[in-house]
């Protein structure tokens, strides 16, 4: 048995390559995820294998090279760049005599760290101990020790137990916090409903730009920055399309815009359920705004991510309108694309210089009228990715 190595901020990361597309931008991303929350990467070890090992993940010798490298360097965690089970971690704490986390873990200390709102930090909390439930598993020497003393003779609860029955405790009230909140949140969606109040949601990979696309449309001051995950709690704000309000239809022309959390791939699914009740704002919008970053040579992985995401949470038959954003970062003009009946597919904008931003307001307007005139039902789906 042992106690587990406490946590540090000088870390190595380990990837291994097991013959997936995406291996060298999954590894870019471990190193941004790394970068933004704080840490000092002090080296790097990558492998190739056909199938992870059942007991370490990596193969013995890799897993000497890591604890090399740990030795050399001074580093107090290793980050892998894959989900780990609670064995493989305990055998490569023991393998490599420090800290090992896995990217799960990673992104959940990233999102505690930029919660802001209370049912943020819930939220948060909720994932971590949904996480934390699985590892624990004889990791740690006094989840093995026994209760006794006065009155507690004999076998006693388990520390283990005790842990385990207490976070289940917790997690129930977690629950029901977010479900009340949740509720609210309905309830309110319903009152913007009965005054015929559209609603548009961001949505997209983390990084793509949305929240300053948000500010650039809704002067919110939302903070924005070039990291993964810079915002996590959603922020709605109206904002006003004069052609709604010119429409035959009654309208004030005002429209909740809605800036959601990023998405990624191998987002963690306790944390997709934690936020279940947040992006249930997505899933009942009339309109995504699905903003994708023109600039990044792997925009079409990404959108795959992104619609992934978007099915698990059953936002999957919310009309899309896609933005190309970062046009400030390629030699692309502004511009609209449509499909073969003249539909509007696409919008191509810098929301960093704000070319293109009327295009876009102009785009909203003409989907959510076709939405409102012919019903969103037949609202044309995402084309193909356009080359940017």
């Amino acid at each position: 048995m042992l106690d587990r190595h406490q946590g540090g901020e000088r870390v190595v990361l380990a990837a291994l390559d097991l013959g997936d597309p995406d291996f060298a931008e999954s590894t870019s991303e471990l190193r941004l995820l790394a970068q933004g929350a704080g840490l000092d990467i002090r080296g790097e070890v990558q492998g190739k294998r056909s199938r992870p090992d059942a007991a370490l993940f990596v193969g013995s010798g890799k897993a000497d090279e890591i604890a090399a490298l740990v030795a050399a360097t001074d580093a107090e965690v290793v980050i892998f760049n894959h989900e780990l089970s609670p064995a493989q971690e305990r055998n490569l704490e023991r393998r490599l005599h420090c800290r090992v986390i896995d990217r799960v873990s990673l992104i959940l200390d990233i999102f505690a760290r930029r919660a802001r709102s209370a049912e943020g930090k819930l939220q948060v909390e909720l994932a971590q101990l949904q996480h934390l439930s699985t590892r624990l598993v004889r990791g740690w020497t006094h989840l093995e020790r026994q209760r006794g003393g006065v009155g507690m003779r004999g076998p006693g609860e388990k520390q283990l137990e005790t842990d385990r029955r207490l976070i289940g405790i917790r997690v129930k009230a977690l629950r029901e916090r977010l479900a009340k909140l949740g509720k609210q949140r309905r309830t309110q969606r319903r009152s913007r409903s009965r005054h015929r109040v559209l609603s548009v949601a961001l949505v997209g990979y983390t990084n793509a730009g949305k929240s300053t696309l948000f500010n650039a449309l809704t002067h919110a001051g939302t903070y924005a920055a070039d990291q993964l995950f810079a915002t996590l709690d959603t922020t709605t704000r109206k904002i006003f399309l004069p052609r709604l309000a010119d429409g035959e239809a009654p309208s004030s022309g005002e429209v909740v815009l809605s800036d959601t959390v990023g998405f990624i791939t191998r987002l963690p699914h306790d944390l997709v359920a934690a936020f279940r009740a947040t992006l249930e704002a997505t899933a009942e919008a009339d309109l995504l705004l699905h903003v994708i970053d023109a600039s990044s040579p792997v925009r079409e992985r990404q959108i795959e991510a992104v619609d992934q995401v978007l099915h698990e949470i059953g936002a999957d038959a919310v009309p899309q309108l896609r933005v190309y954003n970062k046009l400030d970062l390629t030699a692309a003009a502004p511009g609209v694309g449509r499909d073969e009946y003249g539909r509007l597919q696409s919008v191509y904008v810098s929301a960093q210089t704000g070319a293109g931003l009327e295009l876009l307001r102009d785009a909203l307007s003409e989907t959510l009228l076709a939405a409102r005139e012919t019903g969103a039902s037949e609202t044309p789906s995402p084309s193909t990715v356009h080359s940017a």
